[in-house]
C-alpha cells in the first residue's frame, strides 16, 4: 500500500517511514500542507491508500488541509497529533478524518488503525471487495485446519463443522481477514457489536474464550496485552 506521510519534522518522519516500510508500506513524505495537496493530484502517480496527517504544519493548519483533501479525494485520512482534547478530535472527524491518533502512540496501534481504515474503505468500494472466484462466489478463508465460509457463515476445523453464535462468527471473521494484525479492543467492539467500548469489555473477553474453546485451538487468537487481539494463522 502507498501511504502519504504529512509531517514537517524530518526526524519524526524518518523514524516513522522506516517503521512503515518495514511493515510493507511504500511511504511518500510531504513536509507541508501544499506538498501534501500536490502529491494527491490525480496525475501525481499511483493513488495512496492512506494519508497520515500531522496537524502542526508550517504553511497551514492541518485541519484546513484535511478539509481540502476531503474535497478532492476519498483517500482515508488519519490525523496524527499531540492535540488530545475532545473538541479537536470532534472537529477533525467532522472535517472528514477517518481516525484520530494522539501522540505519543504505540506503533502497533497505529498500524492496526491504518489497516482498519483501509479495510473499511475497501468494504465500501465495489472494486476492492473480497476476491471472488470465477463463478462470482467468495472463496473460503483457510487458516491451517480452520476453514471459514463467509457467504454461508460456516466454520470447520479439519473438516468438522463448528457451531458458532452470530457474534462469535463475526468476531472470528474480522480477525481472520487480517491474520497477524492487532485489532484494538475498542475497534472490535465497534465493528462487531456496533457500540462503544464502555461496559462491553467483559463481553468481548467471554466471546474470545468461547471461540478458543469451541475451535479447540487456544493459541489461534493471541491476546496482545494492553491493546487487543490478533489471529495467529496455524501451520498445516
Amino acid at each position: 500500500m502507498r501511504l502519504l506521510l504529512v509531517e514537517d519534522d524530518n526526524h519524526v518522519a524518518a523514524a516513522l517511514s522506516a517503521m512503515l516500510s518495514k511493515h510493507g508500506f511504500e511511504v511518500a513524505h510531504a513536509r507541508s500542507g501544499e506538498e501534501a495537496l500536490q502529491a494527491l493530484l490525480p496525475d501525481s502517480g499511483a493513488p495512496f491508500g492512506v494519508v497520515l496527517l500531522d496537524l502542526g504544519l508550517p504553511d497551514q493548519d492541518g485541519f484546513e488541509v484535511c478539509g481540502k483533501i476531503r474535497k478532492r479525494t476519498a483517500t482515508p485520512v488519519i490525523m496524527v497529533t499531540a492535540r488530545a482534547d475532545v473538541r479537536s478530535r470532534i472537529h477533525g472527524l467532522n472535517l472528514g478524518a477517518d481516525d484520530y491518533v494522539v501522540k505519543p502512540y504505540d506503533t502497533m496501534e497505529l498500524l492496526a488503525r491504518i489497516h482498519a481504515v483501509s479495510r473499511r474503505t475497501a468494504a465500501h468500494d465495489p472494486g476492492h471487495g473480497p476476491e471472488e472466484s470465477p463463478d462470482g462466489s467468495h472463496p473460503p478463508l483457510r487458516l491451517g485446519p480452520v476453514t471459514i465460509e463467509l457467504p454461508t457463515r460456516q466454520v470447520s476445523v479439519n473438516g468438522t463443522t463448528v457451531s458458532l453464535t452470530r457474534k462469535e462468527f463475526d468476531l472470528l471473521a474480522l480477525l481472520a481477514q487480517r491474520p497477524g494484525v492487532v485489532f484494538r479492543r475498542e475497534q472490535i467492539i465497534s465493528e462487531v457489536w456496533r457500540t462503544s467500548w464502555e461496559g462491553t469489555g467483559r463481553t468481548l473477553e467471554v466471546h474470545i474464550a468461547s471461540l478458543r474453546s469451541k475451535l479447540r485451538m487456544p493459541a489461534l487468537i493471541e491476546t496482545v496485552r494492553g491493546v487487543g487481539y490478533r489471529l495467529v494463522a496455524p501451520a498445516g
